[in-house]
């Protein structure tokens, strides 16, 4: 009788260390399949900065590429009397430099979809040295450049245009602030009776547009 109930307990004892074992096996194959998982999805993340990065870099290069040719045909365009043919022909009427927060780049003179992804753009406005409100928009990119570091412009920074004779018009930032994305207010709001120049792009971290107003100085 012993013998048979040690027999049994021995079978118990078995069948209980297999099921803890096929338990084992299962945990061990979860954790492999969890981990081989989290591997794809870091894999992907990371081809997805890259390709941000790179893209990032391409359209740096396009806009460097412009400001090249926008150099040479300048120097040309010099032999040729009617300067006025440089905005028609060149599709940009100047350069925007911010010195504090290493801006400088060509602005085409109307905007589209493909134009914004390589360069500010015009809104609206004249030419510089005009009175009314000139107003540029670009991307923000946060940190890899166009407009992405806007907020970091205070009263009196300074923000240079350069027309297509290269004559450098200076604006001084007077007001920063957001609005809504739809607003369209800030274009519409300047004093006739000056020279002004609106900055737009966009605040990534909350949806609103930033604004930076300035005026001409001189002139």
């Amino acid at each position: 009788m012993n013998q048979i109930l040690f027999s049994f307990d021995d079978k118990n004892s078995q069948n209980n260390d297999n099921s803890s074992g096929h338990k084992k096996i299962k945990k061990l194959s979860l954790s492999n399949f969890q981990f081989v998982i989290s591997i794809i999805i870091l894999i992907v993340l990371i081809f997805t900065l890259l390709f941000y990065l790179f893209s990032l870099f391409n359209k740096e290069n396009k806009s460097d590429d412009l400001i090249n040719n926008y150099s040479v045909f300048k120097l040309y365009s010099n032999y040729n009397q009617d300067n006025s043919v440089a905005e028609n022909d060149n599709n940009i009427f100047g350069i925007i430099e911010i010195p504090k927060i290493n801006v400088y780049y060509p602005v085409f003179s109307k905007i589209t979809d493909d134009f914004l992804k390589v360069a500010p753009c015009k809104i609206s406005g004249d030419l510089p040295n005009k009175n009314g409100n000139l107003c540029i928009a670009a991307h923000n990119y946060n940190n890899s450049m166009f407009f992405s570091n806007l907020n970091l412009l205070t009263d009196n920074d300074e923000i240079y245009i350069y027309d297509n004779n290269n004559t450098k018009f200076t604006y001084y930032v007077f007001n920063k602030y957001e609005v809504n994305e739809g607003d369209l207010s800030p274009i519409n709001d300047f004093d006739e009776n000056s020279k002004e120049l609106t900055l737009i792009t966009c605040n990534n971290f909350n949806s609103k547009r930033i604004i930076v107003k300035a005026k001409q100085r001189g002139f």
